[in-house]
């Protein structure tokens, strides 16, 4: 089993940044390919970004591209999302994703954390 509990959300103003970072504990986090998807009010769960085990290559949905940037610190077991010229559209609950692979993270993740909360406001 992996844990993953993330921290970060809150409430940010069109045009602003937020990091948000997600700690993983349980099994190796090394071995696993992480990521992350957002589900907005009413809408469904959607893919947002990935990462490789070990090269460190990256993924991103065409909605964030340029803006999101995802990278990992396997010294600190932790993933991190830096988020940068927010739209109000990005407002959603923010999951952080483990998987055995980057294909497996951004199609149906092996494990979820709880979610936290990014509202932008205009």
């Amino acid at each position: 089993q992996v844990q993953l509990v993330e921290s970060g959300g809150g409430l940010v103003q069109a045009g602003g940044s937020l990091r948000l970072s997600c700690a993983a504990s349980g099994r190796t986090f090394s071995n696993y390919a992480m990521g992350w998807f957002r589900q907005a009010p009413g809408k469904e769960r959607e893919f947002v970004a990935a990462i490789t085990l070990s090269d460190d290559r990256t993924y991103y949905a065409d909605s964030v591209k340029g803006r999101f940037t995802i990278s990992r610190d396997n010294a600190k077991n932790t993933v991190f999302l830096q988020m940068n010229s927010l739209k109000p559209e990005d407002t959603a609950v923010y999951y952080c994703v483990a998987g055995t692979s980057v294909y497996r993270v951004g199609v149906t993740p092996d494990y979820w954390g709880q979610g936290t909360q990014v509202t932008v406001s205009s």
